[in-house]
């Protein structure tokens, strides 16, 4: 236990009086509804997450990801945003990217491509910023 909370917490289903999804709430929290520092769960709340609907501090990855740090997903909003339809507040990278610093089908910005090249090697640019 941590606080109130317990170290890990799986809980999935749906209570059966009131007909909600039970919410998993741990410092590690698995389940339908999550909400921890380490959060998996198909709506997921925490610093860490990975979920459908995903709301991380530090990190998201998800379906849809919002994050203020990294956030990895099918539409991510973050700091640093990678994926389909990405908002990014420092660099965006995607399909389609919003943001100060970007890399997408038609663009190539300098800084985002750095940041790629920084933090995931050489290789990992895409063919329009070689």
């Amino acid at each position: 236990m941590i606080g109130s909370w317990p170290l890990v917490h799986v809980c999935l289903g749906v209570d059966s009086v009131t007909l909600r999804p039970k919410v998993a709430k741990g410092v590690v929290a698995i389940g339908n509804v999550a909400i921890g520092c380490l959060a998996f769960g198909g709506l997921s709340f925490g610093l860490v997450t990975l979920g459908g609907l995903s709301i991380g501090l530090l990190g998201a990855i998800g379906g849809v990801s919002l994050g203020v740090g990294f956030s990895v997903g099918g539409v991510a909003v973050g700091s640093i945003a990678i994926g389909g339809l990405t908002v990014g507040f420092a660099h965006a990278i995607g399909g389609l990217a919003l943001g100060p610093s970007i890399i997408d089908g038609r663009r190539c910005d300098a800084d985002a491509a750095e940041f790629l090249r920084q933090w995931f090697g050489p290789g990992s640019l895409p063919r329009n910023c070689r």
